[in-house]
């Protein structure tokens, strides 16, 4: 049964929000404060953050719960997109990667969105190390022996190298602070998660790549050449590769990233299967299907090869 596609109407908009680079507005929904965040660029960054949610539930990480809407004008389709809950509700507040970042040094160059060399992570797990975990709310499904925020985070780097998202940057993550004066920040569930799952490729591109001979347009070769948003050091020329960044932040916890591993080993490839056929044939084709679940197939085993691995 495909996913539910919610109606938003246009004139329920209370607060556009800035942040971010998609047109997106704050709304009410079941005395909710919710975001409806469009995709009107046809790339599937829509459908792309609801297969990611939905894998979230399959590893049992937290994260922000994504289901697709659509924008309406009465009986006139306006434009696709996601909705959200606000996951920091008054008097929580979100504090974002960045800002975090910048406690620890005043130069931080906070306002940089991409290529910040010095979004590292030695600085984000020093950063980690100062926050609590995630609230109770969103713990309910987390492994057993997944303790710190550090061991969830390194949760959501292998969600990163499985669904090839190379979009964590420094406003792609934070912590929720409680309201409560004196309080320590926890971390905040994953969320924004649109720009995984190579969503933008044409489906020209996805089909060459399925059906190459040429090993160097495969699509093996593409997903080991997917990139992270953190550095190994501010004098590094390139972020790390996404593989390489889980290795690095496993390396601070072995064990909380040999119990994430062990939690995708046990993901069946049929359910998988099944989340990618309950996107709607409008959002997705059936070469996109294909693609993603071939993605994700590899991505996966090469995670689950990680201790081969440099």
């Amino acid at each position: 049964m495909p996913f539910p596609i919610h109606r938003i109407e246009r004139n329920s908009a209370q607060l556009v929000e800035a942040l971010g680079s998609k047109p997106k507005f704050w709304f009410r929904r079941d005395n909710q404060r919710c975001l409806f965040k469009a995709e009107d660029r046809g790339t599937g960054e829509d459908w792309a953050e609801v297969i990611a949610c939905h894998l979230c539930r399959l590893l049992g990480l937290p994260h922000v719960e994504y289901e697709l809407a659509i924008e309406v004008d009465g009986e006139t389709l306006l434009r696709p997109g996601v909705i959200c809950a606000n996951m920091s509700p008054f008097p929580k507040a979100l504090i974002l990667g960045n800002q975090l970042l910048l406690t620890l040094d005043a130069s931080y160059p906070h306002a940089q969105r991409f290529k910040v060399k010095q979004h590292t992570v030695d600085g984000v797990c020093e950063i980690l190390g100062l926050l609590e975990p995630p609230q109770l709310e969103w713990m309910s499904d987390v492994p057993p022996g997944i303790a710190t925020a550090i061991d969830v985070f390194i949760g959501y780097v292998l969600l990163d190298t499985w669904i090839a998202n190379q979009d964590r940057h420094h406003e792609n993550w934070g912590a929720i602070w409680s309201g409560e004066e004196g309080s320590v920040p926890s971390l905040a569930p994953s969320f924004d998660h649109g720009a995984g799952l190579a969503r933008n490729l044409l489906d020209s591109e996805r089909k060459t790549r399925l059906t190459t001979k040429d090993r160097n347009r495969s699509l093996a070769k593409f997903v080991a050449k997917g990139r992270s948003a953190f550095y190994s050091s501010p004098s590094s020329s390139k972020p790390l590769l996404l593989l390489d960044a889980f290795h690095q932040f496993a390396a601070r916890r072995p064990l909380a990233a040999e119990i994430w591993i062990d939690r995708l080993r046990s993901v069946v490839c049929d359910s998988v299967s099944d989340i990618l056929d309950q996107v709607p044939s409008e959002r997705m084709s059936s070469i996109g299907r294909q693609f993603t679940f071939e993605l994700l197939e590899l991505n996966r085993q090469r995670l689950l090869n990680w201790e081969d691995s440099p």
